[in-house]
């Protein structure tokens, strides 16, 4: 049962991380240990901790294996503190990547998006080489690699969408990066039979981070919301873990590739418009809206794994919420306005 509103951090992570039914049912077939790499970035420590407590649920003897750099060990020390086992590990080590426990499945959450411009050198690194590294170390182990609906081209605002068949037009370096991320998990699922799912998502929200937390904070301080890319999709990140979770019954190779958001081509007016009637704000806009906007398709998913759980209204009005009260964030923009690929 879903809260009415959400008051904490303890409750928010709690609910990320709580498994459904399905989700129990996909893992409890798992022969083995699941390892998530990248498991301290903003959905892993969730993601991670919903597939402890799907194991948990189904009797499973099964265990999580959390694999990051955990640059930030209070991340590690609440994963470690609920039973995960946790290992550092630099990812774009031949060596050490080549150290990791063998696994049944595994979830690929490695990549870098902000900071690309001025370090794209690293960008193309972390988002190539480490998927090298992973696809070689775990050939022929399912794989669900999450990936960006950044690969597609902006299409038209009353087009529907991207979808799977839409051919990639990465615009920047950092789409182009996490396109090359695919192709060579693709390379190494035809050449060594690696049953993978391409996991597209954009955009994954909660109260800390997301495009939903970009739109309220602007409306509630007054600050201009950009009207330059006037549409946008979101889903909650419960949500898309359980997806992720869930794609390891679809894997297949050549990889399935899956959209992974709402039903909704949002617009941005409306949302910092509803913002401003529940955050008792004015708003105000800057930018035009442009023709063509990031916008996926999922219907596939939708067909394959149901709707999700969250509705964008209920959404919002966490998020509403939790800026009124002055919750914590992560201090992180996505930087949704963004045109030409630059973050």
């Amino acid at each position: 049962m879903q809260p009415p509103m959400i008051c904490g951090e303890a409750e928010l992570d709690e609910l990320l991380s709580r498994p459904t039914p399905e989700v129990v049912e996909a893992l409890s077939s798992i022969d083995g240990d699941v390892v998530v790499l990248g498991a301290a970035g903003k959905m892993g420590p969730t993601l991670a901790r919903m597939t402890h407590r799907a194991f948990a649920a189904a009797g499973s003897r099964r265990a999580v294996i959390a694999v990051a750099r955990f640059s930030n060990a209070a991340v590690r020390a609440r994963l470690d503190g609920i039973g995960i086992r946790t290992i550092a590990c630099d990812l774009l080590s031949r060596e050490a990547v080549a150290r990791l426990p063998d696994a049944a499945a595994v979830i690929f959450m490695v990549g870098a998006k902000f900071g690309t411009t001025g370090g794209e050198a690293r960008t193309w690194a972390t988002n190539g080489y480490a998927a090298a590294l992973a696809a070689e170390r775990y050939a022929g182990t399912p794989v669900v690699v999450f990936s960006t609906g950044n690969v597609y081209p902006l299409v038209a605002v009353d087009g529907g969408g991207a979808d799977e068949a839409t051919a990639p037009a990465p615009v920047g370096e950092y789409a182009q990066s996490a396109l090359a991320r695919e192709r060579i998990f693709e390379f190494f699922s035809r050449e060594h039979g690696t049953p993978a799912v391409i996991y597209r998502l954009n955009y994954a929200v909660e109260l800390r981070y997301g495009v939903l937390l970009d739109v309220a904070q602007r409306v509630f301080a007054g600050d201009p919301v950009d009207l330059r890319m006037g549409y946008l999709n979101c889903i909650w990140q419960g949500d898309a873990n359980a997806a992720a979770l869930r794609s390891l019954s679809l894997v297949r190779s050549p990889p399935l590739i899956l959209n992974v958001t709402g039903a909704e081509n949002v617009s941005v007016r409306w949302l910092a418009g509803r913002f401003a009637e529940l955050l008792r704000r004015e708003p105000v806009y800057c930018g035009d809206p442009q023709p063509t906007a990031l916008l996926s398709n999922a219907a596939l998913a939708r067909q394959l794994l149901g709707a999700p759980a969250v509705d964008l209204q209920t959404a919002i009005a966490w998020v509403a919420h939790w800026v009124k009260i002055g919750g914590p964030t992560l201090a992180k923009p996505t930087h949704f306005e963004t045109r030409d690929g630059r973050f």
